[in-house]
């Protein structure tokens, strides 16, 4: 039987609205704040310092109509439930609209689900609790903190460098980071080392084996020139080989646990090319609700903001009953895998995982977008293959022997697949080469020097940051939370301290100029470990152990110190950023063009303004040479918006595709390796018509056949295809 008055629900997003309205039936009506409705002014600091750091909350502008309708239902609905996120940010709107809405405590209940489903929604609401204002003061206090930092010091950057610049805690770090790295990169030095193979036939029997060079004895030796390379190849010539040791056994791998969301973010920057904003946006509509075909509205994974490994007994549960029906007993671990949560870790709620292991991504592959398909079968695979048994590989290692010097040769063969049967963990650089399968030696046993493989090499320095390892890296510095990690990567290319340059982050000029500044004046917001210290002080707050406001205090005096020292020491000065010089030429006048930004993003133009007004599209260098002329492969844009890569002498040359260059070279004809445009994996292949290993186009994988016209090649657009689909009919 209905209730008098209808109860209310609030959340943040019209999509959970529509979920968890199904869930609790016609005695509860669930409405969409559309998040923050009370914040701090944009125009103004917003914070009273004098009086111990009091926020002035506003309604926030062009929400009036949200908050009038809100306020209308509130006050004849029973009870009032927030179900905002399960997280500071969530705990704090809600505490937000308790106060917009001068709701009572008795009337306002908070409520928390971890996933979007009938049972959780139908518990929580029958679990409230009061406001944790714990996590609202945690939330208060990084709020109040970011809003001084940003609105103290960017007008400072605005005088010193240019206008439009930021600075904030963790951007800042961000950016240091990138430029860290850049600087390591300028300052190393190679080292030379050398690669020794040797091609070893068995004697009077089938078969062979190729063997690397690995030291005198049980020592591992370095060879750093050619006269210690020759010094072996001399040595072993004229010496027998044999074979040394044989060694037989079995290696096992273990999955990787379930994502949080650093994970989450590195792994669909590495396997789907998504950004970290990207995927944050994809798992949200995952976890809020999609449309299953016979299900209706169903929330597919759990809260997707958590750094906790932990996993409910229930799904534990599940999943070992899915595994072993669909793949096995053998392929059950054969009991619950726990996974140790790192120290510092809020552990507010579980990892990520699918609310229902029995949705497998091919069920309701229809029912979901392209970018949502793709993410939950991440998550569900990773999650799946965390509680399976191990891949057991069969391991071989063969050690050579020749005049004392040690050879050796080793290959791993999958015995049991295990869990790599639904998921394996994609990685930044493959760095593993492919090794052929190793004849059955015996020790003892005499081999033939047929020829020796002599090739220079030198070390290579750290690469470049990707947004996957910069997650990485800032999360085991403590820098930032779950929460922040997208947003810092979106404002650091925003603001062009960081450029993307392939899938690689370079610093640009006036990021180095920004932290070069904050470092002389700012240490400590540039400081990795006072940033960190600041979040544990920020968890501290959340676990009631320590007053906001203290925080703040304590902050406040020395950054106040520093920015009035910086004033005085900079008065009148203004720093200039120098300009990005390129390879590129002025097509007038000749000079070397430099890098320009301006409404539409960063483009070239010439020095010499304004006598030279010569300006041009930025281009992208690739990796890999032109098949043709062994040029640059440069990154253009079509008329029409399309992506191609052509190389960098043009029509002189006039070599173009739609395919992507790699860093990877034809092991047959030593030409750059091309693949499929698109994100995701995509196997490379040979473009060169004259190398044995040529990749016809049909058989590349194209959606329909490329078709080539003059200037750049034709692309078939979405409404193309449509068309053409419906005339064949």
């Amino acid at each position: 039987m209905p209730k008098e008055k209808t109860d209310l629900v609030i959340v943040e997003s019209p999509a959970k609205a529509k979920t968890i309205e199904k869930y609790l039936g016609p005695s509860y009506k669930v409405v969409a704040s559309m998040g923050h409705l009370r914040d701090l002014p944009k125009s103004t600091l917003g914070v009273d310092i004098e009086r111990g750091f009091v926020p002035e909350y506003q309604p926030v502008k062009g929400r009036e109509e949200i908050i009038d309708e809100l306020k209308r239902r509130a006050k004849t609905a029973g009870a009032v439930y927030l179900a905002t996120d399960p997280d500071r940010e969530g705990e704090a709107i809600s505490w937000h609209l308790k106060e917009l809405l001068d709701l009572s405590d008795e009337k306002a209940r908070r409520v928390t689900f971890n996933e979007i489903t009938k049972n959780v929604v139908r518990d929580g609401i029958a679990s409230p609790r009061d406001i944790d204002q714990n996590l609202v003061d945690a939330q208060q206090a990084r709020r109040i903190l970011d809003r001084i930092v940003g609105y103290k010091l960017s007008p400072f950057l605005w005088r010193k460098i240019k206008k439009g610049l930021s600075a904030g805690r963790v951007q800042s770090v961000a950016t240091r980071m990138v430029v860290d790295r850049e600087n390591e990169i300028r300052a190393f030095q190679p080292e030379e080392y050398w690669l020794l193979d040797a091609h070893l036939n068995r004697v009077g029997k089938p078969g062979g084996l190729v063997a690397r060079f690995f030291g005198q004895g049980d020592k591992k030796l370095e060879l750093h020139s050619e006269a210690e390379a020759q010094t072996v190849i001399d040595a072993v010539s004229n010496a027998p080989f044999t074979v040394a040791s044989v060694k037989r056994g079995e290696k096992t791998r273990s999955p990787s646990p379930p994502f949080i969301t650093s994970t989450l973010q590195q792994e669909a920057s590495r396997r789907l090319g998504m950004t970290p904003r990207r995927t944050m946006s994809v798992a949200q509509q995952l976890y809020e609700g999609v449309d299953i075909a016979g299900e209706g509205t169903v929330g597919l994974i759990t809260y997707m903001r958590t750094d906790s490994l932990r996993i409910s007994e229930e799904a534990l549960s599940a999943a070992a009953q899915y595994i072993k029906s669909r793949y096995g007993d053998a392929y059950y671990y054969g009991k619950p895998r726990v996974f140790k949560t790192k120290a510092g870790a809020q552990d507010a709620h579980e990892a990520i995982r699918p609310s229902n292991i029995n949705f497998a991504p091919e069920q309701i592959k229809k029912d979901l977008t392209s970018e949502q398909y793709r993410l939950y079968r991440l998550i569900w695979g990773r999650f799946t293959a965390s509680q399976m048994s191990n891949a057991v590989y069969d391991s071989v290692t063969i050690d050579t022997q020749s005049a004392g010097y040690i050879f050796r040769a080793n290959h791993n063969e999958l015995k049991f697949p295990g869990y790599t049967a639904v998921y394996e963990e994609g990685r930044d650089e493959d760095d593993e080469e492919a090794r052929p399968p190793l004849p059955n030696l015996e020790e003892g046993e005499s081999l033939d020097l047929t020829k020796m493989d002599r090739e220079q090499k030198f070390t290579q320095p750290p690469a470049r940051y990707t947004e996957a390892t910069l997650i990485r890296a800032m999360e085991e510095k403590g820098i930032g939370r779950p929460s922040t990690y997208a947003p810092t990567i979106s404002t650091i290319t925003a603001r062009e301290y960081v450029v993307k340059e392939g899938k690689f982050l370079r610093p640009t000029s006036l990021g180095e100029v920004v932290t070069d500044l904050m470092l002389e004046r700012f240490p400590d917001i540039v400081d990795m470990k006072f940033t960190a210290r600041m979040e544990d002080e920020l968890d501290s707050v959340e676990a009631g152990s320590r007053p906001w406001k203290s925080i703040l205090g304590d902050f406040y005096g020395g950054f106040d110190s520093e920015l009035k020292s910086a004033e005085n020491a900079l008065d009148g000065q203004r720093i200039k950023v120098p300009d990005e010089v390129s390879d590129e030429i002025c097509d007038k006048c000749g000079r070397q063009l430099v890098v320009k930004s301006g409404r539409f993003g960063r483009f070239l133009a010439c020095p010499g303004y304004p006598e030279c007004n010569f300006t041009k599209p930025l281009v992208v260098e690739m990796p890999g040479k032109c098949p043709k002329c062994g040029s640059r492969i440069l990154k253009r844009t079509s008329k029409n918006g399309h992506t191609y890569y052509a190389c960098e002498r043009g029509r002189d040359c006039g070599f173009m595709t739609w395919d992507v260059p790699t860093k990877d070279n034809c092991p047959v004809c030593d030409q750059t390796l091309f693949k499929l445009s698109g994100r995701g994996a995509k196997k490379p292949f040979c473009e060169n018509p004259g190398c044995a290993a040529f990749l016809p186009e049909d058989q590349r994988g194209y959606r329909k056949k490329a078709e080539k016209a003059e200037g750049a090649p034709k692309k078939t657009t979405k409404t193309t295809a449509k068309t053409t689909r419906k005339k064949s009919k």
